[in-house]
């Protein structure tokens, strides 16, 4: 629980002296207090609180690639900052860690660390040794990459992810990530596997999951399908081909058609022409065919409303496939399939049936095997030769669709996969409305912060086309837990779906074997075969929150964690992770998996460009922890507004170390000022109007940090908090520590106790304001006078403050630290102009302040005297409202001598 805090006058509080250091610094202060938070376990999380008392977090699983980038950093700080601060509020906080360690990067990554790629049909070797380790990039190529068995490979994935995953783990403490350890999990281990896998036979069993033989995306360089959500569009470059098709009977219109192409190695796949209905260009043609140029293959001249008047002739030919618009107008005009590029990205090798003339089959032949780069060189020789290419081709850069990892324009090939529903197909759930819909609504009913992400939601999920595609052709991962019936022709029956019981898993199809059959049935007659698919990361990541939270395993943690109470995210991922989430506890729990998301923006580097691996821009992130400190690297994350892009500064993190250690130092300041008397913590001890002003005007600063916090605005929070430190420092402190010193003992006791019980009270509570954000130097203070941890401490409150502020004849006015401030302010001035030392003595002042602030400096005034060292007369007149303090006559005592 946490610790006490000032609410009311019986909540006095009267500590032991502070021991503080003779040095303060915030060097070392990572390693220290890391390893006492272990010790103590001051983040656990507390598995006997109810719901209504949990704050739970669904937090990213980074993706266990080599390393971490400071856009992690960023990111993460954002949500470590929210835990701290809800942690305070009295919250038990479930804040678990999870490592996306399968699919492609990890993949990768080992065949480049370890020198090897995977063979699924080569044995298992249970010695097996890597020739090396320690190769990053391509710096093995692929033809010197030794052929292993897929469990081997799978072996080095798992063993390498460890390693990966514990340097991610040190980095995570030094940053001061307040995660529970106990609480972390794989994407690749056995509990994930388990909740993904039994959610998918939830789906299957339901009808959301469907296999289906149909063209998709695929990426023929690491040999995969790819889902619409991993698409990037790039630049390509490429050529304008003018090409004419024939009409057989033109009745007296033109004899040719013509089309702009950039892909006419795809000639042999058309299907139709398509031209929009409205084109009065086209209409007469709609209903007759042409035959294609060089194959003489007959085709239909369609309408379809997704044709483009605009773009180049305003017609087009249909392959099967060239892009996605194929894909449509070939599902939606119920065209023929005649596919003829392969899975490797070459043409298949034996020539179409559907092409008959000689001279087509002829230059067919010459294209077979090609790439598909080649094959359009041996194509465009061959319109040529016929006199169908019109002019020279014409340079152009198109966007191409690739693999977000890849670098090769995706192809389109048919294949069997495995989808679950998600809006991109028409879908009707059990309540009778369209899935679709369903999830729009589901997306309204998110608390996004900021709201403006909204939009990117609710866009990518009107603009689907395709179903999510969640089988991939990969390795390491979640296998798809199904097996297939053989039939008695040896022929496998991919309708035949063998399932196993939720019970008995996690599974390996390639390993385990279903009810009712042996191990020496597999892959013969009357037997079965595995399911060598693995589902896409994010058919696992979207679980996130079950997996965290115990779903299947831990009933009790699970009723207390779940829905979650934030997803903190990128905003790159809204389209994945967020959506896919919401897909997933949708189809399961009919609900949102959280109430609130979180989403940080990009950093840029100083070209404002987003940081990032592949384009090499990234800055280590332990190098800048260790140079600037996690407290300073913390400040420049935390200044940044959830959704905004921030630039890389080091100016900022500079600023941050400044603060940390004006913390440390302002705070020793204060809370010494008593010598060796124990710390006041009582409202009721201040007494003097501008310690409670100063009070009062920090009551203000509770308020507005709370509610920033509670708006998900940390960084409103911090601004708000460091505004008024500063204040503190630079003008409070400096006006009361000669009342709070009292060396002389001149003052009434009541006096100097206020002063001193105001600035125990005063860093209180700054230390708990800081805390989410430099908790490592607000923790090195709070343990030189209290016990315990500040980030178990209870977060301020402004009643408390307002109390002590209020606790004489008037409230106390936060205006008089700035008014009496600026006046402060006005005196140094003379000295500084006047180049003596601030100890220089006036024998007299007539200070000039705005008329509204007359009668509340004169409550200041013997503070003011000492801190301006004015030994004579000070006369306070009025000036007009609204202007600066100034001293307009003075007189300088001769300086003191030097010490």
């Amino acid at each position: 629980m946490n610790e006490t805090q000032l609410t009311t006058r019986d909540d006095a509080e009267h500590l032991p002296s502070p021991s503080v250091p003779d040095k303060v610094s915030t060097d070392g202060l990572e390693d220290r207090w890391n390893e006492r938070w272990t010790q103590d376990a001051t983040y656990a999380f507390d598995r006997s609180a109810p719901r209504e008392q949990v704050y739970s977090i669904d937090t990213p699983p980074p993706t266990v690639s080599g390393s971490l980038h400071v856009g992690h950093v960023f990111s993460y700080t954002h949500t470590d900052v929210l835990a701290r601060y809800h942690r305070m509020r009295g919250k038990a906080v479930f804040y678990p860690m999870g490592w996306d360690d399968n699919g492609l990067p990890t993949e990768r990554r080992v065949q480049n660390y370890f020198g090897v790629r995977c063979d699924p049909s080569l044995p298992y070797e249970p010695d097996f040794e890597p020739p090396h380790t320690g190769g990053e990039g391509k710096s093995v190529k692929a033809a010197d990459q030794i052929p292993i068995s897929r469990r081997n490979f799978i072996e080095l994935c798992e063993r390498l992810t460890v390693e990966d995953e514990q340097q991610f783990e040190a980095l995570w403490r030094y940053l001061g990530l307040s995660v529970d350890w106990r609480h972390h999990y794989q994407t690749i281990g056995k509990d994930a596997q388990q909740v993904a896998q039994a959610a998918f036979l939830r789906n299957l069993a339901r009808g959301e999951a469907y296999q289906a033989q149909a063209p998709g995306l695929w990426d023929v360089t690491f040999q995969t399908a790819v889902a619409q959500a991993e698409l990037e569009a790039r630049d390509y470059p490429g050529h304008f081909h003018e090409v004419t098709f024939h009409r057989k009977d033109a009745a007296g219109g033109p004899s040719t058609v013509a089309i702009e192409t950039t892909r006419p190695e795809l000639l042999p796949a058309c299907v139709a022409l398509i031209a929009h209905p409205d084109d009065e260009r086209y209409q007469p043609l709609f209903g007759t065919t042409v035959t294609s140029p060089v194959f003489g293959v007959e085709l239909p001249v369609l309408a379809h409303p997704a044709a483009e008047m605009d773009k180049g002739a305003g017609i087009a030919m249909c392959c099967t496939f060239g892009d996605l618009t194929d894909v449509q107008w070939w599902r939606e005009l119920d065209l023929p399939t005649r596919p003829i590029v392969g899975k490797n990205g070459r043409l298949v090798r034996e020539t179409p049936e559907w092409i008959t003339t000689e001279a087509g089959r002829d230059a067919y032949a010459e294209m077979a095997g090609k790439t598909t780069f080649s094959a359009r060189g041996v194509a465009v020789e061959a319109l040529q030769a016929s006199g169908d290419l019109i002019g020279e081709p014409k340079p152009v850069q198109r966007k191409a669709n690739f693999f977000e990892k890849g670098d090769k324009p995706l192809e389109i090939v048919t294949s069997r996969q495995w989808y679950i529903r998600n809006g991109g197909r028409p879908y009707t759930e059990g309540n009778g409305t369209d899935i679709r819909e369903n999830l729009i609504a589901r997306g309204r009913e998110l608390d996004f912060h900021p709201d403006f992400m909204r939009v990117r939601y609710d866009n990518w999920v009107g603009g689907l086309n395709t179903d999510w595609l969640v089988s991939r052709q990969r390795f390491f991962g979640v296998p798809i837990p199904l097996w297939y019936g053989v039939g008695d022709d040896g022929e496998v029956d991919h309708d035949a779906v063998l399932s196993p019981g939720e019970d008995s898993l996690p599974i390996d199809p390639s390993i385990d074997v279903p009810a009712g059959y042996t191990e020496d049935q597999r892959g013969k007659p009357g037997g079965f075969v595995g399911e060598v698919d693995i589902m896409d990361t994010w058919a696992t990541s979207s679980l996130s929150p079950q997996i965290a939270g115990g779903w299947l395993r831990d009933t009790d943690l699970f009723e207390r964690v779940y829905p979650m109470d934030l997803r903190p995210q990128g905003q790159d991922i809204i389209r994945t992770w967020l959506f896919s989430t919401v897909v997933r506890a949708h189809l399961e729990f009919g609900a949102l998996p959280w109430k609130h998301a979180a989403i940080s923006g990009w950093i840029l580097d100083p070209d404002r460009k987003k940081m990032s691996k592949s384009k090499g821009n990234v800055v280590t992130p332990m190098t800048l922890l260790e140079e600037h400190g996690s407290d300073a690297v913390r400040y420049w994350a935390a200044s940044a507004r959830l959704g905004t892009d921030a630039a890389f500064e080091v100016g900022q993190m500079k600023i941050g170390r400044r603060l940390a250690i004006k913390i440390l130092n302002a705070s020793k300041f204060a809370l010494t000022m008593g010598g060796d008397a124990d710390l006041v913590l009582d409202p009721g001890v201040v007494t003097a109007p501008i310690d409670r002003a100063m009070l009062a005007g920090l009551a203000d600063v509770v308020e507005t940090a709370t509610a920033a916090f509670e708006n998900y605005d940390h960084t409103r929070a911090l601004e708000a908090t460091e505004t008024y430190f500063w204040t503190f420092c630079d003008d409070y402190l400096e006006l009361v520590k000669d009342r709070a010193y009292n060396r002389d003992g001149v003052l009434p006791g009541s006096e100097a106790a206020s002063a001193r019980a105001a600035l125990a009270i005063a860093v209180d509570t700054f230390l708990r304001l800081f805390a989410p954000v430099l908790p490592f130097a607000t923790e090195e203070v709070w343990s030189w006078y209290r016990t315990g941890s500040v980030h178990r401490a209870g977060w301020p409150t402004a009643g408390s403050l307002r109390a002590a502020a209020s606790s004489h004849d008037t409230a106390g006015d936060a205006r008089l630290v700035q008014v009496s401030g600026a006046a402060l302010a006005a005196l140094r001035k003379v000295k500084s102009e006047a180049k003596v030392s601030q100890r220089t003595t006036f024998a007299r002042v007539r200070l000039q302040l705005p008329a509204e602030a007359i009668e509340m400096v004169h409550s200041a005034l013997g503070d003011l005297r000492a801190a301006g060292r004015v030994r004579g007369d000070l006369e306070v007149l009025g000036g007009p409202d609204g202007a600066a303090a100034t001293v307009v006559e003075s007189e300088l005592d001769d300086p003191p001598p030097k010490r």
